[in-house]
């Protein structure tokens, strides 16, 4: 159920357990092959695939309106990156939890296409929390690589975190037409191997821009990526999703 589509007093009648679904994507480069838009179709095709699921199983759930740009700034360096403060997002985010539970929403999940947006999320999860009662839920499709992840390709050596094998696969099979393939080049910092514990997924993580890794904007090797890859991953994150969503109805904590 779309809750844009929605009249207000089917807005009302809502039950209270409603799961209102927010996907957050980004606007940002992801290399010479892949479009700005990556993040954004990611996370608002999965979950609506995902509401649809969920929807079906008898689950009351509604999909709100994705977020196109979110806090992307660690793309400053490259054109058609447009990001938004860290404090324009949170207010963003408080703005809508607060609208919803105005609404009688006591259920919030976001469903994150953007990294960056990870640390940011989880702040506003506790704020919504604190300050609205809302039961609040922050999932990713598919955990990120620099999150201690594990979706990079074999040739990424585990530092496929942005415009690699698997996104690249995922557009392959979402938005066909957009991706270059003929511009596709291998971009992984092999030099993090040399540090045990400072890296993409280990124990310390580092403050990083795109542009530290060179001037292409990804960071990853899209090279073999395949349309076929990009559907399996697809066909697993949107029942994932759906049972997020699921639990995030009947969660509880007593």
């Amino acid at each position: 159920m779309r809750f844009m589509d929605l009249t207000w007093p089917e807005i009302a009648a809502l039950p209270a357990d409603t799961v209102a679904v927010l996907p957050l994507g980004a606007i940002e480069q992801h290399g010479p092959h892949l479009p700005v838009s990556t993040d954004y179709v990611t996370a608002t095709e999965i979950a609506a695939a995902a509401v649809d699921v969920a929807e079906a199983d008898g689950v009351p759930v509604v999909l709100l309106p994705g977020l196109a740009f979110t806090k992307s700034d660690e793309h400053h360096a490259f054109p058609g990156s447009i990001w938004l403060s860290w404090d324009t997002l949170m207010s963003t985010l408080v703005d809508i939890g607060r609208s919803l539970q105005a609404s009688g929403i006591t259920r919030l999940l976001f469903v994150n296409g953007h990294g960056g947006n990870s640390a940011l999320g989880q702040v506003a999860n506790r704020e919504l929390r604190r300050r609205f009662g809302l039961r609040t839920f922050f999932a990713h499709p598919g955990l990120p690589v620099d999150q201690g992840g594990g979706g990079s390709a074999a040739s990424e050596l585990g530092m496929g975190v942005h415009g690699g094998h698997g996104e690249t696969s995922l557009m392959l099979h979402l938005r066909p037409g957009l991706v270059k393939m003929d511009l596709a080049v291998p971009n992984v910092p092999e030099v993090l191997q040399e540090f045990q514990h400072i890296g993409f997924g280990k124990r310390v993580s580092f403050g990083w821009t795109s542009d530290d890794f060179g001037t292409d904007g990804h960071v990853g090797d899209p090279t073999g990526a395949t349309a076929e890859d990009g559907k399996r991953f697809f066909a697993g994150a949107v029942p994932l999703m759906a049972e997020v969503i699921a639990e995030a109805h009947r969660f509880r904590t007593q």
